[in-house]
């Protein structure tokens, strides 16, 4: 039997599988994927809040300001991408002036530190290439951008170093509640543990409904998205919003840790919690609302569109963080900031178990994270990597020289990688212009290789997202 189970492998699992390898416990994390990071933490805006967004007193405001703080000093722990570039907010006219002054005195009254309110000229001389029709800006200096899913991998990846079990493609399909115990099934297996920590994201609201009373509906919202080519990545240096609106914060312009740059997203309701497609009208939107802001962009070197979604609670404009059962506890309702409040959340969530498991902090336990970036490395440091391992020295990703000596240590990290896109989140390859046009083969061939199974058996993202279907003649 687990002492806790944790369902869904997103930021908010992730980082409190994190937190609780710490303790002596017999932990397990339910994915129903075959990654982690698969769901919203994949696909958003890769930005820490600076948290002067938040209505005060609520979990929200708490937990992002005390999230975003701890997310710096965790970043260089874990070798994460991370970058404090601060984020701007426009106004264009007068009600915009008095919504940036609200901002502030939220974020005043949250604890953010270092905000200022601009003009207009003030706002361009940091960012040239903003509108002539902005009036004034909302500088807030601790905002960040990250890389969210390896901030994912990280804190899984080191979980299950310290012990924690990751089991991937185990969709909970009930629970029942025995005794002082619960039982998870996951088709046709079955799974016991004390506590039970609800992490499911946009179906965190069906995993609820399986053993707690309704209390609560998950309305998921989809947001698309451009990204540009790096030779875009320097239009603007600060992550720049517009004023925010009851559907969210707005479309946003803003670099990426990789050198792109960042476009969208717009806002719409949906009810299929899979859905994830970009449509037509939808970037459109995306386009025309950004060109607002920054109207420079040259959509030409888009390289890339995406969609990602919310998990908004339809009952509250809040994160939704409480024991709703004595050792069934909700993460639920994480919309943003929860990427900038996810480590924060995690502590959270280890307090409401204290009432369930004991928490026997361990004497000793994996705290830190190193990953070998090639094309990053300074030439000395790329002698002595070609030195130590020649496959460094062979590059299969030409946009962003990425090597196989890498591709090879994603292989054989605590979490391997399952697919030809699992190995781009881990080591970058297919993250260039080319989107993997040239490197894609060559990974398919390693990362069949390396596991020792057919390429056919290797999808390109998720389960079922096959490359390979067929011969076109016997022998081949």
């Amino acid at each position: 039997m687990f002492d806790v189970v944790i369902i869904g492998c997103g930021i908010i699992g992730a980082a409190t599988a994190f937190e609780l390898s710490k303790y002596d416990l017999k932990v397990a994390v339910l994915e129903k994927e075959n990654d982690v990071a698969m769901g919203t933490t994949r696909a958003n805006s890769a930005i820490l809040h600076a948290g002067y967004d938040p209505e005060p007193g609520t979990l929200m405001a708490r937990l992002n300001v005390k999230g975003v703080k701890m997310a710096k000093e965790l970043c260089a722990q874990l070798d994460v991408p991370y970058q404090q570039i601060g984020s701007l907010v426009l106004a264009f006219d007068e009600a915009d002036r008095q919504t940036l002054q609200q901002l502030y005195e939220r974020g005043t009254a949250n604890g953010v530190e270092g905000m200022r309110i601009l003009s207009g000229e003030e706002a361009r001389e940091m960012e040239p290439n903003l509108s002539p029709e902005v009036k004034g800006a909302l500088y807030a200096p601790s905002a960040a951008i990250v890389n969210p899913w390896e901030y994912c991998l990280a804190f899984a990846e080191v979980a299950v170093q310290n012990g924690v079990q990751l089991m991937l493609d185990h969709e909970v399909t009930g629970i029942r509640r025995e005794g002082d115990h619960y039982r998870i099934l996951c088709g046709e297996e079955e799974i016991e543990t004390k506590a039970i920590v609800n992490a499911a994201g946009v179906h965190s609201g069906r995993v609820h409904d399986m053993v707690c009373p309704h209390s609560f509906t998950i309305r998921p919202n989809i947001g698309q998205y451009y990204l540009m080519d790096k030779t875009e990545g320097k239009l603007v240096s600060h992550v720049i919003f517009q004023c925010p609106s009851a559907v969210g914060k707005g479309v946003l312009v803003s670099p990426t840790v990789h050198g792109n740059l960042l476009v969208g997203p717009n806002s719409l309701n949906v009810e299929d919690a899979d859905r994830e497609g970009t449509t037509a009208d939808g970037l459109a939107f995306v386009r025309k609302t950004a060109t607002r802001s920054v109207p420079g962009i040259n959509y030409r070197y888009s390289i890339r569109n995406f969609a990602g979604l919310r998990a908004n609670a339809a009952e509250q404009d809040d994160f939704i963080i409480e024991e709703a059962m004595p050792g069934f506890i909700d993460l639920a309702g994480i919309k943003s900031p929860g990427l900038s409040a996810a480590p924060a959340i995690a502590l959270e969530a280890v307090e409401l178990l204290k009432k369930t498991v004991t928490l026997n902090k361990k004497t000793e336990y994996v705290q830190t994270r190193r990953h070998v970036r090639f094309n990053e490395a300074k030439p000395e440091e790329k002698a002595e990597l070609i030195r130590r391992n020649p496959l460094y020295g062979r590059v299969i990703c030409r946009c962003e020289t990425i090597t196989e000596g890498e591709i090879i240590d994603a292989v054989h990290s605590p979490i391997p990688p399952r697919s030809v896109d699992g190995v781009k989140r881990r080591a970058g390859t297919g993250m260039g212009r080319c989107q993997g046009g040239f490197c894609g083969p060559r990974v398919l061939e390693i990362l069949a290789r390396e596991l020792g199974v057919s390429p056919a058996d290797i999808p390109k993202d998720r389960r079922g997202s096959m490359i390979l279907v067929g011969k076109t003649k016997e022998g081949d």
